[in-house]
């Protein structure tokens, strides 16, 4: 139900934002609202009306604006009603029955407080824009005395009752005591809650994808029956039958991997709504295009956008774009124009969020970079490489902190989520006084945390251990002059010239050492700008693995850095989380 109310609302916010951009007709927004017929028993405000659904009233920001209030207004009114009636209500009489006795002004909190279906919608919105409930106002405090509410028993009764002859007899001390006994027996509210990426719940699937699917199962359960029908004797017809088994489970593949695709309208589309809003409260006039929003990514990755698009885009509005006045002065149109767009090219896919602002001044970035000491006093730097130190922590060049952004506060945040999460990386071009483009370029491939992965099998001692594919450079075989070990007791190992740090993964699993027979492997992964050798006794092959997680919280118990399983056929492997592996050597290190 959520996702039908959802995508109503979202096809009602597109015809408005039309209207904006010139296209699109009033008559069917306010027929969409609701408002075309609303009973209204002023004339003056029947005659607004008409003039409006007549074209005579222009439509201006803050109309569109409105507008967008009164849908997003509904889609919260939908969704009270569909929790109501999902959940249903309570009945008043165990209401009543449940209610503590309390003072007119616990009453009143308890009254003001959000009860539970309100919660529940409210922390739905919020996880949609993503927000996270205040505390301050009640959410998780509400919801833990809701758990945790006592159930009343007849010695409570009994002690009701002596608190109330108290009350009659000696009416200062009860409330005294009243009070403390609240105090002791206040319910402490619930730890904050750790919020995760926005994730998408469903995905919208054709009847054709559906029946290309039960298609292609058909076809995988009739090779399945004549390989088990077939004789042992008939080898050249079990070969040609596993032949095509294997094609069968490729096209399903390709098939499971189509239907995980979401289009970047999902997440382009909302952030109309922050433009304007962060405008409005910057007094700016904004002019926010969007393009390439049709492109399809796996839902992965559309997850994990979300948080970086917006810092990007408030980063644009509050420091890219000039105040009014100040764009007057350098000669420029009042209202500033932002863009997001997304296109594909080869296996990337590549974001832009682009401003016509007053752009970057490297001379004032490196000098803050040299103050700072993240930049060489004796190193010429090009323009590109100076923008960078923008994306280092901390980095800053705002004169004051605002609520909204500060172009290169948090930005380091921007970067670990798309170089670690996505494997993607950040790029920055600007032009002083005309403004900056921020490009985002994520590799299509999905994430290895779920589904099948191209993987390579490796040996350690007795152990067996998968490489998603995807992160390995190449695997290569050191001779023993190619190995150094440095002063601080890290180790490192040539490959063809360049060195990089040496993880030995028997060391990290506490597993016996290789002997000296072995001869041993190196696989170069590259994490973001960090490649690393991890030494392993020996490489098997490469194949297609389905990877799986574990039942237990086993990461959460040894620290260690294991995806999950992944299943091969006749035996299973640990699946190496390279990223963890590579950032813990590197926090050792540091």
């Amino acid at each position: 139900m959520k996702d039908s109310i959802s995508s109503c609302i979202s096809q009602l916010q597109e015809s408005i934002i039309s209207l904006e951009h010139g296209s699109g007709d009033i008559n069917d927004v306010l027929k969409a609202l609701g408002l075309d017929n609303a009973q209204m028993r002023s004339a003056q405000i029947i005659a607004l009306m008409d003039m409006l659904s007549d074209g005579i009233t222009p439509i201006t920001p803050d109309l569109i604006t409105s507008l967008l209030d009164i849908a997003e207004a509904q889609k919260k009114f939908f969704y009270c009603i569909g929790g109501l009636l999902d959940q249903g209500g309570a009945p008043v009489e165990s209401r009543k029955e449940a209610e503590p006795v309390c003072d007119p002004e616990s009453r009143e909190k308890l009254a003001s407080a959000p009860d539970k279906y309100e919660q529940e919608m409210m922390a739905e919105m919020l996880a949609m824009t993503g927000e996270t409930p205040p505390e301050d106002e009640g959410w998780e405090k509400v919801e833990a005395q809701q758990e945790d509410s006592p159930v009343e028993t007849d010695e409570t009764q009994e002690q009701a009752t002596e608190l109330s002859e108290k009350i009659e007899t000696e009416p200062a001390a009860a409330a005294k005591q009243i009070s403390d006994e609240e105090e002791s027996t206040k319910v402490q509210p619930a730890p904050a809650k750790k919020k995760d990426a926005q994730a998408i719940s469903s995905i919208r699937v054709s009847t054709q994808q559906l029946d290309s699917l039960i298609e292609l199962v058909g076809k995988l359960m009739v090779t399945y029956a004549v390989i088990a029908q077939t004789k042992t004797d008939n080898i050249s017809k079990i070969a040609s039958s596993l032949s095509e088994l294997d094609k069968v489970i490729r096209n399903l593949q390709s098939e499971v991997d189509e239907i995980r695709l979401v289009p970047l309208k999902q997440i382009f589309m909302p952030m109309h709504r922050l433009v304007k809003s962060t405008s409005q409260k910057l007094d700016k006039r904004i002019k926010f295009t969007i393009n390439g929003e049709e492109l399809a990514l796996d839902k992965t990755i559309v997850e994990c956008l979300n948080e970086p698009l917006v810092h990007l885009l408030r980063n644009a509005l509050d420091h890219g774009i000039e105040s009014t006045e100040d764009r007057q002065m350098c000669g420029k149109d009042e209202v500033g124009n932002v863009s997001l767009s997304a296109f594909r090219k080869g296996e990337f896919a590549y974001i832009e969020i682009a401003d016509d602002g007053k752009g970057l001044d490297a001379d004032i970035l490196l000098s803050k970079a040299l103050e700072r000491g993240l930049a060489d006093p004796e190193k010429e730097y090009a323009k590109e490489e100076i923008y960078e130190f923008i994306l280092q922590s901390g980095f800053s060049t705002a004169s004051a902190v605002t609520d909204i952004s500060g172009r290169g506060v948090g930005m380091d945040a921007v970067v670990t989520a798309i170089q670690n999460t996505l494997d993607g990386k950040v790029s920055i071009s600007s032009e002083l006084g005309k403004g900056s483009t921020f490009t985002i370029a994520i590799p299509l491939s999905r994430s290895v945390n779920e589904g099948i992965v191209d993987a390579l099998v490796t040996t350690v001692g007795p152990e067996t251990f998968i490489f998603p594919s995807r992160e390995v450079l190449e695997v290569y075989e050191p001779v023993e002059k190619e190995f150094t070990d440095l002063p601080d007791g890290r180790e490192t190992v040539s490959v063809r010239g360049k060195v990089h740090p040496l993880i030995r993964m028997y060391k990290v699993f506490d597993l016996p050492a290789p002997s000296e027979e072995v001869i041993p492997k190196v696989i170069l992964v590259k994490m973001g700008d960090t490649v690393a050798a991890i030494m392993v006794d020996e490489v098997l092959r490469q194949q297609k693995a389905v990877v799986t997680g574990f039942t237990l919280p086993v990461n959460s118990i040894y620290k260690l850095p294991i995806l999950g399983f992944g299943m091969m056929g006749e035996h299973d492997a640990l699946v190496v989380d390279t990223e963890t592996l590579i950032a813990s050597y590197m926090e050792a290190d540091s």
